[in-house]
């Protein structure tokens, strides 16, 4: 599809080809907004604010193949500015628990998991969405962040040695 998108990029149909490949990253665009600000409304903005900041910068992407993460970078762009702005951390509630499990179509992630997300700060965050829920390589997520590889490396091992230290200070806890 993008080859095909990739000819008519260079004539006039570039309104087009945004939405198209817009409309196929959608949902991952809302799924990523969502794990930042852990509500449908924001999350709803999030894509709106990426949708718009995307299609006027569309012209300077140079290679429609690297649409998905350039998107995604957008999307975690307009999340943080979202959180900035706001500044706040929405901490979930009952309600939204509730509504959590009663939809299937929000995100796939346990009420626990979320919790353990919290514990990160925003870097180690980004690194740890994109690596396991999104399923980018490594050199892919340097490429989204704008940073060396062996940093990305190092904030996904710091992350993931702050998760097992909280998950083990809980298991203590609990029992």
């Amino acid at each position: 599809m993008i080859n095909i998108i990739e000819s008519n990029y260079k004539n006039q149909g570039k309104d087009q080809d945004f939405l198209v490949l817009f409309q196929q990253y959608e949902h991952e665009i809302y799924r990523m907004a969502y794990v930042y600000v852990k509500n449908k409304d924001d999350a709803l903005d999030i894509v709106q604010e990426t949708a718009y900041r995307s299609f006027l910068k569309f012209n300077t992407l140079n290679d429609l193949k690297l649409f998905r993460t350039w998107i995604i970078k957008i999307t975690i762009n307009c999340a943080i500015d979202l959180l900035r702005k706001n500044n706040k951390v929405v901490h979930l509630n009952t309600e939204v628990v509730d509504f959590i499990s009663n939809r299937t179509e929000d995100i796939p992630l346990s009420l626990t998991l979320q919790d353990l997300l919290e514990v990160l700060n925003e870097d180690e965050k980004t690194v740890l969405l994109l690596k396991y829920y999104q399923e980018y390589t490594f050199s892919e997520i340097s490429e989204i962040l704008n940073t060396p590889l062996s940093t990305v490396k190092s904030v996904l091992y710091r992350a993931l040695k702050r998760l097992r230290k909280k998950t083990r200070r809980s298991d203590m806890y609990g029992q």
